[in-house]
C-alpha cells in the first residue's frame, strides 16, 4: 500500500502543501477506525486547493474530509487521495451588521461562538452539532429545530477542475440531512446571516444546549454522531431501542445506551466492526417495525 501511494503522489501536482503516502487517517476521524489513505493532501489554502483540482488526473479518486466527526473508515483504506481541510481554511471575518463568513474546516460551535461574541442570534443550533462547516453544508446539519439551510446565504465550492463556484441557498437544494448539489463539489467557505440579539439570551440557549447534549448523548466517547437519519414519521433512536439494540456489542463496538443512535468505539473496533454492528442495527429495525433505517453517518473506503 504504502508503495502505491507513493506511485501515486509522482503523478499529482506540486502543490504547497504535503502530501503523505499510505496515510493514517483513522487519527483524523472521530471514531479512531479504519484503514489508510493512499495519499493524505493538506492544502495550504483555497487556491492550493484549486490548483491541486487542475492538475490532478480525472481518473484519481478524492475524497474530502473536515473534522471527521461523521465519517466512518473501513478497514482496507482508500482509494486514491483524502484532502482533509486544515488551517487554511479556518477563518471567520464578519461581513456586514448581521453576516459571518466561515471557511469549511471551522468548527461548528467556533461559529456558534463567533455569533455569539457578534451579539447575532440564530445560529445557536450550531452548539449542538459536532462537525464543522463543510460537512455540515453538504449534509444540512440540524439539531435542536434548526438546520443550515435556516442561516445560510450562500455556500463557495471548487469543482473537481478547480473551478470556484458560488451556490445560493436555494441553489443548494437543501432537503433533511442532504444538500442537493454535485458530489464532486468541494465546499471551501459558507456565509451566514443572523439576527441582532442579546449577548446573554443568545450565551443561556447555547448553554441550555451544552447542558442537554452532555446529559443525553455520548459526548466524550469515540462517536460519529448521530448514526441513522430518522425516517419520515419516526425517530431512530426509539425504533433502535424498540428493535432491542440498547447496548448490542460487536466486540469493541457499541449501540450508545445513553442515546441509542449513537455508534461507539471501546478502543479496539475496526471500521467493518463498527459497520456491521450498525448493519445489524439496521436489519434488527427493519424485522422489528418494517422501517429501514438509512445511514447518516458516511462510510468510506475497501471493506
Amino acid at each position: 500500500m504504502a508503495g502505491e501511494g507513493e506511485a501515486l503522489i509522482a503523478r499529482l501536482p506540486r502543490v504547497r502543501g504535503p502530501y503523505t503516502a499510505n496515510a493514517a487517517i483513522r487519527d483524523l476521524t472521530w471514531f479512531r477506525a479504519g484503514g489508510p489513505a493512499d495519499v493524505l493532501f493538506i492544502p495550504a489554502d483555497a487556491d492550493d486547493l484549486a490548483a491541486f483540482l487542475a492538475g490532478c488526473p480525472s481518473e484519481i479518486p478524492v475524497l474530502v474530509i473536515g473534522v471527521g466527526s461523521n465519517l466512518l473508515v473501513r478497514d482496507g483504506g482508500v482509494p486514491g487521495v483524502v484532502i482533509r481541510l486544515g488551517r487554511g481554511f479556518m477563518n471567520i471575518t464578519r461581513e456586514g451588521e448581521t453576516r459571518l463568513r466561515a471557511g469549511a474546516a471551522v468548527l461548528d460551535v467556533a461559529l456558534a461562538k463567533a455569533a455569539l461574541e457578534a451579539g447575532l442570534a440564530g445560529l445557536e443550533f450550531m452548539r449542538g452539532i459536532p462537525g464543522g462547516v463543510g460537512g455540515g453544508l453538504r449534509m444540512n446539519a440540524g439539531a435542536y429545530g434548526r438546520e443550515f439551510k435556516d442561516t445560510l446565504v450562500e455556500a463557495v465550492a471548487l469543482t473537481r477542475s478547480g473551478a470556484r463556484v458560488v451556490l445560493s441557498n436555494a441553489e443548494m437544494g437543501f432537503s433533511y440531512r442532504k444538500a442537493a448539489v454535485s458530489p464532486d463539489f468541494i465546499f471551501i467557505e459558507g456565509l451566514f446571516e443572523g439576527t441582532h440579539g442579546d449577548k446573554a439570551e443568545i450565551e443561556a440557549r447555547m448553554n441550555e444546549i451544552t447542558r442537554s447534549r452532555e446529559a443525553t448523548q455520548p459526548i466524550r466517547s469515540r462517536t460519529g454522531g448521530s448514526t441513522f437519519k430518522n425516517p419520515p414519521g419516526h425517530k431512530a433512536w426509539q425504533l433502535i431501542d424498540a428493535a432491542g439494540c440498547r447496548g448490542l456489542r460487536h466486540g469493541d463496538a457499541e449501540v450508545s445506551t445513553l442515546h441509542c443512535n449513537f455508534l461507539i468505539n471501546h478502543g479496539k473496533a475496526s471500521g467493518n466492526e463498527i459497520e456491521a454492528l450498525g448493519e445489524e442495527v439496521r436489519a434488527r429495525v427493519k424485522a422489528q417495525s418494517g422501517v429501514e433505517l438509512e445511514w447518516e453517518i458516511k462510510r468510506v473506503g475497501r471493506a
